[in-house]
């Protein structure tokens, strides 16, 4: 095994210091009104997400970031920030990519500028000179896995319901991955409305468990 693949494992790892396990993108608020309610829908939510939303996107701006300069960085961080559908999405953004710049700064020795998640994996990826195909299909594993142990704990699925559906999530995680590699910023969008609608509801949603 490579080295740089204990390094993307270690990143994606929920041991890593990002306090992903704290944020449902919006997940909390669909289970809460019956827009996700079993395994299948779940699965079709995820899947959505993946292919026509923010899972999507970000992979997209991994790769951007993985290639630009130190100022084509500012513009993406800006952008990234720019599509995300309401505050709570920029927050979450923010606040993991923070974490991410800061532990792989102190871990590397290197000085990573905060910002977004995405548009900061791809500067640290890149740096290490890092696959960028499986940097990005690690980042979406990661990012739907933290998603199905959030349905876990508010949904009655079982782990064992949860590995399905997350290993039924492999096949589009490298399509979009795979894609991801020759698309531009004109390619960024996204069709997930009731996601996006989610995320903004979860704003004002009392009780609730997750920070977004």
């Amino acid at each position: 095994m490579s080295i740089d693949l204990h390094r993307l494992v270690a990143w994606f790892s929920p041991s890593f210091p990002i306090g992903a396990f704290s944020y449902s993108h919006g997940l909390e608020n669909a289970i809460e009104n019956g827009e996700v309610t079993n395994g299948g829908e779940l699965a079709s939510w995820l899947e959505a997400i993946l292919i026509n939303g923010s899972g999507r996107n970000d992979a997209i701006l991994i790769a951007q970031s993985y290639r630009a300069d130190d100022d084509e960085q500012n513009a993406l961080s800006e952008l990234s920030l720019a599509i995300c559908a309401g505050h709570e999405r920029q927050f979450e953004s923010v606040q993991q990519g923070q974490a991410f710049a800061k532990t792989a700064g102190e871990i590397s020795g290197y000085s990573f500028t905060p910002g977004p998640l995405p548009i900061v994996v791809g500067e640290v990826a890149a740096k290490y000179e890092i696959g960028l195909r499986e940097v990005i299909a690690l980042y979406l594993h990661s990012f739907v896995s933290n998603l199905v142990s959030t349905a876990i704990r508010l949904m009655p699925i079982g782990q064992t319901e949860g590995q399905k559906i997350l290993h039924a999530l492999f096949e589009p995680i490298e399509i979009v991955s795979e894609n991801a590699l020759n698309a531009c910023l004109d390619d960024l969008g996204g069709s997930c409305f009731l996601a996006d609608i989610s995320s903004m509801a979860h704003e004002t949603q009392q009780p609730r468990i997750f920070r977004t």
